[in-house]
């Protein structure tokens, strides 16, 4: 026997005498009575033997004199320490004494079989070789174009300075993310850059935690593979999972080991395969989240994102060459895009374009684009690499309830959905559909990269619609879109009285059975929720149009115009309003065009297009004296006098403001007057007439203040201030104007708030303050530049001609 063979059987040994000191020291005739007692006979010559380790024991044996010691203890009243009669302890201490054994016989064998090779070499004048001994070297290849993935691996690495836990503890990071994201290629990848830290080997088993052709891999069977690795002999191994993995750990204890288990589908499968040593690192890949690993064993979890355009990019560059992708860049970003950052999707399309490399990068751009997000563009003929196939795997663990979401999710139009607007999809109640979102969470079909924000990227969503139509009823699958939209349509309408509660009323359709509706409880909280639903807001007027819901695309476009209006995203307002347009045209819906004429026109106000504006007014005007309306013919006098104004003809603007203010008054329409009452203050205010537009807008103000519109309050207080201002009484022009300041802010309106900025640094200026006003026009600015708008250059000019205060 070797040297470490002799080391094990003498540590073993010191046990087995241990425990006979503990129960009282027996002598070796005392323990022999004691097992013929029992009817486990044990010979005094082999007692003395195995004590002295002079040579191994057998199973037999340890388990026989166990028993004896324990119940010569029990006579004379001695309670024996729990470790020593802890058989699985003793068992993992024997397997670890046999395998210990076993490698010094191997060792034997082969430092017999160097002797004879030294020997021959010897003999035919050739230098000896020393064996090295045997490590587990398990890794599979690491994949040869890895690209990108920098913050994942400084993660993992990081694992590696981290303080050792308590004893008994092993790190463990599981590295978690949808099919096809390169959960397994990063964790390969990072282990073949450590396996030097890891002198004792590197243990890789794929679980087959979602194989479809076969079930997956048993704790077990695992076990008995690495224990196989181990050197450990077949006949060797002991029956019973508790028993594999007690010998498992024994033989990791003390070794530094990196252990890999791929693939895995929940956390009791890996469990019995964690090692004890603090020396040992676990990683563990899975398409499902494992929170009972974090929590139970303190794993770190890494999730593994989609691939950045940048990354993507990279990944094609390693794949094709430099070369080819930097001569085609308009055909590889089309590509990284279509392949929606999936590490799989990408190297697909890469293998075609290898296979192909005389046809330009072009012609598989066009593929992708053409396919519209199918999932047939990303098939590599065989199953492992066809995404199609790959995402099935997922799918096909899911319980009805998650699998229906699944399918119903491919209906939203994206980026993300909320927990209510899921709830409409699945007709459940927010409460129950967090259950199913859950699950899907879990198996990395969904993303929740906010809370109660849920997000599938955009060949999970193709596959996702693939599904419903295969599966579901037209029937169905309308029903859900129509829930969809009126959770949006009805949220957003009860957000947007919240923000502006004196907006003319519109007529709803019912919202049908099984839409959530939330209702929120104040301005605030419904401009969070216009902010978070902002893109998905867009993209379902464009699903109303797809889909011919005409009355939804159109009052889904004007509930959502004051915030995108306060917020200046005039470009989203613009496109929003011309698809309302389109849809009420299309339905023939006049009250619809006209509503949709006017918000396009307010659009293409706040980007400068004046003609356009222009023929949007005159057709809405058109519409609201055919259908009688007189508030809406009178807020669309309102926008063609500011109209006038941009384009400097302020007495035709003042003309449109006072038929607005005949068309609110024959109305009936107080705010409306109010509002016109304003309008025409502000214009007596550009022709120069300021003490009668102070009479004006001093009414206006009174209005407003009655009716509680603090949106046209501030109005009328920034046109107050404006006529102070030019008839020089610049300190009552600064009070006006912080009252307009303290509204805009109160009612988010960004570009207003810049208006009046300029005003104050106008009035500042005017008043021997340059400082103050340089203070005011920065502030003026920092607002535009965040709107993107062209008057920012406007407020450059007054700072770069302002001058500084004397020293």
């Amino acid at each position: 026997m070797g040297e470490t063979g002799r080391e094990a059987l003498l540590a073993f040994a010191d046990e087995l005498r241990r425990l006979r000191q503990q129960a009282g020291g027996p002598s070796l005739n005392s323990l022999v009575a004691v097992a013929a007692a029992r009817g486990r006979p044990l010979a005094r010559s082999t007692l003395s033997d195995k004590l002295n380790a002079k040579s191994l024991p057998d199973w037999d044996f340890v388990t026989g004199y166990l028993g004896a010691c324990v119940a010569y203890a029990e006579q004379a009243g001695i309670r024996l320490p729990a470790e020593l009669t802890d058989q699985a302890r003793w068992e993992a201490a024997y397997w670890r004494l046999l395998a210990a054994a076993d490698a010094a016989r191997a060792d034997d064998r082969l430092a017999t079989a160097a002797r004879a090779e030294r020997g021959r070499q010897a003999h035919a004048g050739t230098a000896p070789s020393t064996p090295a001994p045997f490590v587990p070297r398990q890794l599979p290849a690491a994949v040869r174009h890895f690209a990108g993935r920098s913050a994942p691996l400084t993660a993992l690495t990081a694992l590696l300075t981290e303080p050792a836990g308590p004893p008994g503890t092993v790190p463990v990071s599981t590295i978690g993310g949808t099919a096809g994201v390169g959960k397994t290629a990063l964790a390969v990848y990072w282990a073949h850059r450590v396996a030097d830290r890891f002198p004792d080997g590197q243990l890789y088993v794929d679980l087959r935690g979602f194989d479809p052709e076969s079930s997956a891999l048993s704790p077990a069977e695992a076990v008995a593979g690495f224990l196989e690795a181990l050197a450990v002999p077949p006949e060797r191994i002991p029956v019973g999972l508790a028993a594999q993995a007690a010998l498992y750990r024994s033989l990791l204890a003390d070794r530094r080991v990196l252990v890999l288990l791929d693939n895995a589908r929940d956390a009791d499968q890996v469990r019995p395969l964690l090692p004890s040593s603090p020396g040992c690192l676990v990683l563990v890949t899975s398409r499902n989240q494992l929170p009972g690993l974090v929590t139970a064993e303190g794993a770190r979890p890494l999730p593994l994102g989609l691939l950045s355009p940048a990354e993507g990019r990279e990944l094609l560059s390693r794949r094709l060459g430099a070369e080819r992708v930097a001569a085609e860049p308009e055909a590889v970003d089309r590509i990284v895009a279509a392949a929606a950052g999936l590490p799989l999707a990408l190297a697909i399309v890469a293998a075609r374009a290898a296979t192909y490399p005389d046809f330009r990068l072009a012609r598989f751009a066009a593929e992708l684009t053409a396919s519209r997000g199918a999932l047939d563009a990303f098939s590599g003929g065989e199953a492992g690499v066809d995404v199609r196939a790959v995402l099935s795997w997922s799918y096909r663990g899911l319980d009805p309830a998650a699998a229906g979401l699944f399918r119903a999710l491919g209906t939203h139009p994206g980026p993300d959905v909320s927990v209510p607007a899921a709830a409409s999809l699945a007709a459940l109640a927010p409460d129950e559909v967090r259950r199913p979102l859950a699950v899907l969470t879990r198996a990395n079909l969904l993303t929740e990269h906010a809370p109660g924000r849920y997000a599938l990227h955009d060949l999970l969503r193709a596959y996702a619609v693939e599904l419903a139509v295969a599966t579901d009823s037209a029937c169905l699958r309308r029903a859900a879109l129509c829930r969809l939209l009126d959770h949006y349509l009805h949220t957003a309408y009860a957000a947007a009285l919240l923000l502006h509660k004196h907006r003319d009323d519109i007529d709803l359709p019912a919202a049908h059975p099984g839409t959530a509706v939330p209702a929120p409880a104040d301005r605030d909280e419904a401009w969070a929720w216009l902010a978070a639903e902002h893109r998905a807001l867009l993209a379902a007027i464009g699903l109303a149009v797809e889909h011919g819901l005409p009355t939804h695309a159109w009052q889904l476009a004007w509930s959502v115009n004051t915030y995108l209006d306060r917020v200046g995203a005039w470009t989203d307002q613009s496109r929003a309003q011309e698809l309302a347009l389109r849809a009420a045209t299309a339905a023939g819906d006049r009250d619809g065009q006209a509503r949709a004429h006017r918000n396009r026109a307010v659009a293409c106000l706040r980007l400068g297009a004046y003609d356009e504006a222009h023929e949007h007014l005159e057709r809405s005007r058109q519409l609201y004296a055919e259908l009688g309306d007189r508030v809406g013919g009178g807020r669309t006098e309102l926008n063609l006098g500011i109209l006038a104004e941009r384009q400097d003809d302020h007495r035709r603007a003042l003309h449109h403001a006072q038929r607005a203010h005949r068309l609110f008054e024959a109305a009936g329409h107080a705010q409306g007057q109010a509002n016109a009452l304003n309008n025409i203050g502000w214009y007596h205010i550009q022709l120069g007439d300021h003490l009668r537009a102070l009479d004006y807008c001093g009414q206006a103000l009174v209005r407003q203040q009655q009716t509680g519109n603090r949106y046209w309050e501030a109005h009328a207080w920034d046109s107050l201030g404006f006529a102070h201002h030019h008839l020089g009484r610049h300190r009552d022009a600064l009070d006006c104007f912080r009252q307009a300041l303290a509204l805009w802010r109160e009612t988010g309106e960004r570009y207003y708030e810049s208006v009046t900025l300029m005003h104050v640094g106008d009035s500042h200026l005017a008043a021997a303050e340059p400082d103050a006003a340089r203070a005011a026009w920065g502030q003026a600015l920092d607002v535009l530049d965040q709107l993107g708008h062209p008057d920012a250059a406007l407020v450059r000019s007054r700072l770069d001609a302002a001058p500084s205060a004397p020293q």
